[in-house]
């Protein structure tokens, strides 16, 4: 399989729940995507407004799905699904202590469909003490030639 740059569109929705209390963050941005065998490699760099860009790197598994983010916040989160896995995030204010436990991962790729879909449902802990729990939706596709 190839593993050249595909231009994508990418929209990333996550869902933060804490208590009775509900967020959603919305993210859409332009990137590339790399295949190569089983695995997908989407790149995008978000442009937050309180902070410098940011290089973002999901890579999606049969099994297990990564994301990797650098520059003005660092993170390396990896999701299995139905285990415990735990992270350092470096932040403008800190450093945070993170245990992730992700129930559900699906992902459906562009050879399905037009749009590739991921769905991560995790709980998610910040230095042993607040649990929120997270459904990320990352959905993206081609963009159209110009």
């Amino acid at each position: 399989m190839s593993s050249s740059k595909v231009p994508v569109a990418i929209r990333l929705v996550t869902e933060i729940r804490d208590g009775g209390r509900k967020e959603n963050v919305v993210l859409e941005e332009p990137g590339g995507l790399f295949e190569r065998g089983s695995t997908i490699v989407l790149k995008f760099t978000e442009h937050p407004e309180e902070s410098g860009p940011i290089e973002t790197m999901v890579t999606i598994q049969p099994e297990k799905v990564s994301i990797k983010r650098s520059g003005a916040v660092k993170m390396h989160q990896i999701f299995e699904r139905k285990r415990e896995t735990e992270n350092k995030y470096h932040h403008t204010y800190g450093i945070f202590h993170m245990h992730t436990f992700t129930d559900q991962i699906e992902h459906h790729s562009l050879k399905q469909g037009s749009k590739g879909r991921l769905f991560i449902s995790y709980r998610l802990t910040l230095n042993h003490e607040v649990t929120q729990r997270h459904r990320l939706t990352l959905t993206y596709h081609k963009e159209a030639a110009e």
